[in-house]
């Protein structure tokens, strides 16, 4: 039986380095300091797969303790060239239409008033950089569209279901813009996950910002990794160089030593305000690569404490919290296996208490300082996220072997609070300790 532990170090504030001097990112709003964001997939989220059938998960999702609420593309989906019975959500018909699979725009508009209502913030899944190959712009306006050899709108990246946009069109970036608004002023949306976000042009993300926040200041979430896009426009963009360490990792193709590089790389592209979003699982990565436990073999719940408490924003996906193991099909319909996991359940549960009350896990400059500390095993991972007066510490046998934590420098010591069972520990009880295969250990400097 795997041996869980959760516990804390407070490390000493002068061992903070000072950052070195960057622009500014825009402020992080006071809402995604310490926020977990959410991936909802209507579509297989429930037997029915609709907005109604959805509204009924929210007190669990509140109860999980999540706080933005991701949501995939609502929109109606391309017939022509569709992929499987019912086609990819990023095959966009209608920008200012609701998919009637999912329901009506009057069912969106009261999920996003119950979210809202229970303290939630809503954000809209927008596919940018492409449409269905029916939309309607295609025969209303075909100069909208990039052409390819044969004078046809070009399917980008081999997406044969979808045609790229010409963003040298003003005309075309207005009707975006202005469907962008649509969603913000009729359904008082928070903002939104951009789809391939660095095929765009910055230059229109800026103007759509500017035009957003005319009408409510709005969260941008970019899938992309372009430290460029976070600079005026992107609250957070994605860590997809955390999740390939991690995929690594998992095999034994690369030790934990590599994920240094992730945090080095990090800091030195990316302004401190800037928020990568965590995650072992996405929409992408479940359906296409394989779900975290066909991944990372027994260390999935591992490398979710880790992107807790590494620097920037958690992300769970639908059916993460239960411990979902299936690969949901993409273009078809399917769902969850079942909502029943308590056990799962408690663990992220545990782990949002965690990233709410340690104000060193917080998102952009506001949060802790991540301090690393060497170990003799090469498979045990360890560092610090320091504050004055609030410490997290966590120890990681990122290996599906047992290993004895050695510690070639500081060696944690005194009288802590183990996360999970909130009872008092002594930290210099790590040295030496042997820990089970995926085994981690987290001590908190104090719990609110």
């Amino acid at each position: 039986m795997k041996v869980i532990k959760f516990f804390i170090f407070l490390a000493v504030a002068a061992l903070l380095s000072a950052c070195a001097a960057k622009p500014m990112a825009q402020d992080p709003s006071t809402w995604d300091k310490n926020a977990v964001i959410y991936e909802v997939n209507v579509r297989q989220y429930t037997v029915p797969g609709t907005f109604n059938a959805f509204a009924q998960h929210l007190p669990q999702l509140k109860q999980l303790g999540v706080n933005i609420l991701w949501i995939m593309p609502i929109n109606p989906i391309s017939k022509k060239d569709r992929k499987g019975t019912l086609g990819s959500y990023y095959a966009v018909q209608n920008y200012k239409e609701v998919n009637p699979e999912f329901g009506t725009a009057d069912d969106f508009k009261n999920l996003v008033k119950q979210a809202h209502e229970m303290g939630f913030k809503v954000i809209l899944d927008w596919v940018a950089n492409h449409t269905g190959r029916d939309n309607v712009w295609i025969a209303e306006h075909p100069d909208w569209y990039v052409k390819d050899s044969l004078g046809k709108p070009l399917a980008p990246n081999g997406w044969t279901d979808v045609a790229k946009l010409n963003y040298a069109n003003k005309n075309m970036r207005a009707a975006m813009i202005d469907a962008m608004l649509y969603w913000v002023k009729d359904f008082d949306i928070d903002g939104f996950r951009c789809d391939v976000a660095t095929d765009v042009p910055l230059d229109f993300w800026t103007q759509a910002k500017a035009a957003l926040d005319k009408v409510k200041p709005v969260f941008l979430l970019a899938e992309g990794d372009n430290p460029a896009y976070t600079v005026k426009v992107f609250n957070m963009d994605y860590n997809w160089k955390l999740l390939h360490a991690m995929n690594q990792i998992a095999k034994g193709e690369e030790q934990p030593a590599s994920l240094d590089k992730v945090i080095q790389y990090t800091d030195s592209a990316y302004t401190p305000n800037a928020i990568k979003m965590n995650f072992i699982t996405n929409h992408d990565e479940n359906s296409w690569t394989g779900s975290e436990y066909e991944r990372m073999d027994g260390g999935a719940n591992t490398f979710a404490v880790l992107t807790y408490v590494w620097p920037g924003m958690p992300l769970i996906y639908t059916g993460q919290e239960v411990g979902m193991k299936k690969r949901l099909l993409f273009f078809d319909k399917d769902t969850v296996p079942s909502w029943n996991n308590p056990t799962e359940f408690a663990f992220y549960q545990s782990l949002n208490e965690l990233k709410h009350s340690q104000t060193a896990l917080n998102a952009g400059s506001g949060g802790g300082k991540m301090i690393r500390y060497t170990t003799e095993s090469p498979w045990v991972y360890s560092f610090s996220r320091v504050l004055p007066n609030d410490s997290v510490m966590v120890v990681l046998n990122l290996s599906n072997k047992p290993q004895k934590v050695h510690f070639n420098g500081i060696v944690p010591s005194g009288q802590w609070m183990d996360w999970f069972t909130k009872t008092r520990v002594n930290a210099s009880s790590l040295e030496g300790e042997t820990l089970a295969p995926w085994q981690y250990q987290l001590l908190v400097s104090r719990v609110k």
